[in-house]
């Protein structure tokens, strides 16, 4: 029914764009981007605009068709209540909206409140995170795409230092398009170094003028161990320094995503970059899908985890809301969920060995990043189809109040789970299976 009122040419607008929403939210993937058949929604073939038939996301669809007093009760349902309400808007000034809208950046700011504590002072952190779309062609010289990049980025972080953001994220490998499924090699030259490359040399004054901790998700090459790849975030000071690096844990082999021509698994563990402004895990992209990925990161203390992500409507998009806010729930910590926008063709056509015909874009980023918050509240998304920047203002004492409201760590058994693990490596593991003796019968 929700595909058929999608796609129904005679089916009223409204219902049409309310559709649209429900299979997103509800994880029927019918999204536009792709053809329907595949989706499960037969006899119609889409081109996805990015939009949510016509709108900016699905929090406008809601604002603009359900009605006014019914929207908190919807929100409540849908993002969760934090601290007793809905996540709260933060103020923009009217210069700075003015500008992003002028610069087509949608700007959003929030804050998420914690509770009163009587021997704490609040430890407010605002949190930004960043979505952008490549802004030459593919085609381009390399060096005009990465100055480019670097110019529209900058203008972004102007905005984010505008709006005091104290700890900033950037989309995976955000210097370069995301060119993994075509298997060219020319795409190699957008890496660099993580400790002195281009995209540091870039940030780290930014992160020094503006007092801030900058997520620098890249392409790396590792001069030091024979100029080999890596999928690589580099964490730069707020003084401007090197503090270290993570790298990629999982590695994706599914349909278009199958970046092993680049880059293999990352060795550098679950590390937590203690900050000025909280202790910060980075969970790149695909380790989203692994909740033992996101465990880890909480395990080794970290108040604030980012998932730099670059993936399209018609694989992860009904997955794309809720995995950042089961991860924040689960291991207690705020995540800040950023994926690319935009649809990024390249010259020359590629295959992915799924059976679809030789086609020249993964399908479309659909943006809609968002902060999910430990005690399972969220913000509303950033647009499906613009360039975005999103500041929320967090109290990092939430997180110790979670813990103790919901006890995860007292009741977890993770001496029972460290058993079954060390079992299951093992070469004669057998699963604890019980069966029913009448099966035999």
């Amino acid at each position: 029914l929700k595909c058929s009122l999608l796609f129904h040419p005679v089916a009223p607008p409204a219902m049409r764009v309310f559709a649209a929403w429900l299979a997103t939210a509800l994880g029927q993937n019918c999204s536009a981007d792709s053809v329907a058949e595949r989706d499960g929604c037969s006899g119609f073939t889409v081109k996805d605009d990015g939009t949510v038939s016509g709108h900016d996301s699905i929090e406008e669809v809601l604002k603009q068709y359900v009605p006014k007093e019914k929207i908190d009760e919807v929100l409540r349902i849908l993002y969760g209540w934090n601290a007793g309400s809905g996540v709260r808007p933060l103020d923009i000034p009217a210069d700075l909206a003015k500008s992003a809208a002028g610069a087509n950046v949608d700007l959003q700011a929030y804050k998420v409140l914690a509770g009163q504590e009587q021997l704490r002072d609040p430890n407010l952190v605002r949190i930004g995170i960043i979505q952008n779309s490549i802004v030459l062609p593919t085609s381009a010289p390399i060096k005009d795409q990465k100055q480019a990049l670097g110019e529209r980025v900058s203008q972004i972080i102007d905005m984010a230092g505008a709006m005091g953001v104290n700890v900033l994220g950037l989309q995976e490998t955000w210097m370069m398009p995301f060119a993994f499924a075509t298997r060219e090699k020319s795409f190699t030259e957008f890496a660099e170094s993580a400790e002195d490359g281009w995209s540091f040399k870039l940030l780290a004054p930014l992160a020094k003028k503006y007092n801030m901790v900058i997520i620098n998700p890249i392409l790396e090459r590792d001069a030091v161990h024979g100029d080999t790849l890596w999928n690589t975030a580099v964490v730069i000071g707020n003084n401007g320094n090197f503090i270290g690096k993570h790298r990629k844990n999982h590695i994706p082999r599914v349909g278009d995503f199958n970046e092993a021509t680049y880059y293999t698994e990352g060795n550098t563990g679950h590390p937590v970059f203690e900050t000025k402004f909280g202790k910060i895990g980075i969970n790149i992209c695909y380790g989203r899908h692994h909740p033992l990925n996101w465990q880890a990161f909480g395990l080794n203390g970290a108040e604030i985890v980012f998932n730099p992500s670059a993936t399209v409507g018609a694989l992860s998009e009904p997955m794309w809301p809720i995995e950042a806010r089961n991860a924040a729930i689960a291991s207690t910590y705020y995540v800040a969920a950023i994926n690319r926008v935009g649809t990024e063709v390249f010259e020359n056509a590629f295959t992915s060995g799924d059976g679809k015909a030789p086609h020249k874009d993964f399908g479309h980023f659909y943006g809609s990043s968002y902060i999910a918050n430990p005690d399972g509240s969220r913000t509303p998304g950033l647009s499906r189809h613009r360039d975005g920047l999103m500041v929320t203002e967090v109290d990092l004492n939430l997180v110790q109040q979670v813990k103790d409201r919901w006890m995860f760590r007292i009741t977890a058994r993770y001496e029972l789970y460290a058993k079954l693990f060390n079992d299951y490596i093992q070469h004669d593991f057998k699963p604890q299976i019980i069966r029913d003796p009448s099966l035999d019968g």
